[in-house]
């Protein structure tokens, strides 16, 4: 864990370390206590194209799923 401030125009340094392990670009998250830095990938399409290569169905099946899903959720 690292202590860090904000310079005198409102800048945040991170530490090298943290640099180099998440990256250099980030997405601020206010949250009820604080804020969270979430580190945005260089290409977040080839991001998600590698989180969803093993899905085997189409946009339109996953989204029928889930539809069905929520309605036996519901009750229906």
């Amino acid at each position: 864990m690292a202590d860090t401030k904000l310079d005198d125009r409102g800048r945040l340094t991170l530490p090298k370390e943290l640099r180099e392990r998440y990256g250099e670009r980030y997405h601020i998250v206010e949250l009820h206590d604080g804020i969270k830095l979430v580190p945005l990938a260089d290409d977040p399409l080839a991001m998600l194209r590698g989180e969803f290569a093993d899905i085997e169905q189409s946009a339109d099946e996953l989204r029928k799923e889930a539809r069905d899903a929520a309605l036996n959720e519901a009750g229906r």
